[in-house]
């Protein structure tokens, strides 16, 4: 039985919690701030005499590179993570996307270079997506090795919560910025504040980064001589198939949640309800809100009930729900915030599935199980659901809670066949 002062939170872990849910929060502004500005980017970095669409394809082309850097980022971080330790790592990963960041936000334009400017801003975007390859999968390592046992649900939920809060920092900045200036003003110059403030911030967590300490269990594999040998990755590979297979089912629940129901439910609702795009924007801001909100009461839940039982509860909720967001507004859409904010509190679900990959893989593997699993599945299932979805949806109305649905059925049958591990290995 674990010991009562287990249970408790010291100074020390909640410093960590806090810088790390803070630096996490900057990086994802940073990662995200990009596709908020998607349609003026599209105007200063290419070409004046391109068809419209065909310079917002463009743009939004370099905004998927980051994605398909994700993976490779990741493994290279979690190799070095497994082997020198989750610190270095966890630092390298908010530089690399601090500095990317603010040279974005200073990069000369189309007009200034020509063709050379939006290849530098590809250089850049693939650089950020290497960065929180890198910075998901080592932030959840790191705080979950910081915190007693019984605490690795919360911490989890906690930090999640902090990457679900920089994507409504971004939105939130991206309005105040469209808000202050006139359209000429943003195209002109005012456009680059958001990336410069992001690249800030990020060098400021860096900074703050340099009091945090090494975890206690790479120290202890460490002191132990314990550290795994050769690659990692062929470890991972090699004997734990199951776990990395269970992660990936589980992570695509985790994509849907975020993609379908946070990210592309706004553009899915002004189409098929007819709800007003200020409506829709102001809705979705209550549903991440809600989401930052559920992150840390489902990891709550997950110290008190136990990981596998939250998750499931979770799928429930969130396929249920998500049907009461699309089939409710369809029957009242006045109701349309009250429904997207319930989405948003089930879908805060996804701060429990790091925990249970945390379970899964034992300490000497554990960032790259982790880091492999995860951005090898969040890389497909990311880059596939808005098409899949907006395929679909031309022929199905309910196309976005059928395939929420059917991501839910995969994180019941990834938490089901799950394997137990205890979390510190």
């Amino acid at each position: 039985m674990t010991p009562p002062a287990d249970h408790a939170l010291r100074r020390g872990d909640v410093r960590t919690l806090v810088l790390a849910a803070l630096g996490g929060a900057l990086e994802f502004y940073d990662f995200i701030i990009f596709v908020f500005f998607a349609a003026v980017i599209a105007q200063v970095f290419f070409p004046p005499d391109l068809p419209e669409w065909l310079r917002q394809l463009q743009a939004f082309g370099i905004f998927a590179a980051g994605y398909l850097a994700r993976p490779l980022g990741g493994i290279i971080m979690a190799h070095f993570g497994d082997r020198g330790g989750r610190k270095r790592m966890f630092m390298l990963s908010v530089l690399l996307m601090a500095v990317p960041t603010l040279l974005m936000g200073l990069l000369p334009t189309y007009a200034d270079i020509g063709l050379a400017a939006p290849l530098l801003l590809l250089g850049l975007r693939m650089l950020q997506g290497a960065a929180v390859g890198g910075e998901v999968p080592g932030a959840w390592v790191f705080v979950s090795e910081h915190v007693p046992p019984s605490r690795v649900g919360f911490a989890c939920g906690t930090l999640t919560a902090g990457l679900t809060f920089g994507i409504l920092l971004g939105s939130l900045v991206a309005s105040g910025v469209n808000a202050t200036w006139t359209k000429d003003e943003v195209l002109a110059w005012a456009w680059r504040i958001p990336f410069v403030l992001g690249g800030v911030s990020g060098l400021l967590a860096v900074w703050l980064r340099r009091y945090l300490a090494e975890t206690p269990v790479f120290e202890e594999m460490r002191r132990r001589r314990a550290l795994v040998e050769g690659l990692p990755l062929r470890r991972v590979l090699a004997g734990s198939g199951r776990e990395v297979a269970t992660s990936m089912l589980l992570t695509w629940m985790l994509t849907a949640g975020i993609v379908v129901v946070i990210l592309m439910t706004p553009t899915l609702v002004q189409n098929l309800f007819a709800i007003v795009p200020v409506d829709a924007a102001r809705a979705n801001s209550l549903a991440t809100f809600m989401l930052v909100i559920g992150c840390i009461a489902y990891g709550l839940g997950a110290d008190r009930w136990g990981y596998r039982r939250m998750l499931l509860i979770g799928a429930f909720a969130v396929a249920a729900t998500t049907a009461l967001l699309y089939m409710g507004t369809r029957a009242a859409p006045e109701r349309f915030a009250t429904f997207y904010a319930i989405a948003g509190f089930a879908v805060g679900v996804v701060g429990v599935v790091p925990t249970a990959m945390i379970h899964a893989f034992p300490p000497p593997i554990r960032f790259s199980g982790i880091s492999f699993a995860y951005n090898i599945a969040y890389a497909i299932s990311g880059g596939l659901t808005p098409l899949a979805v907006a395929t679909w949806i031309r022929h199905e109305p309910n196309a976005a809670v059928y395939y929420v649905v059917l991501a839910c059925v995969a994180g019941v049958i990834g938490t089901w066949f799950g394997v137990r591990r205890p979390s510190r290995g």
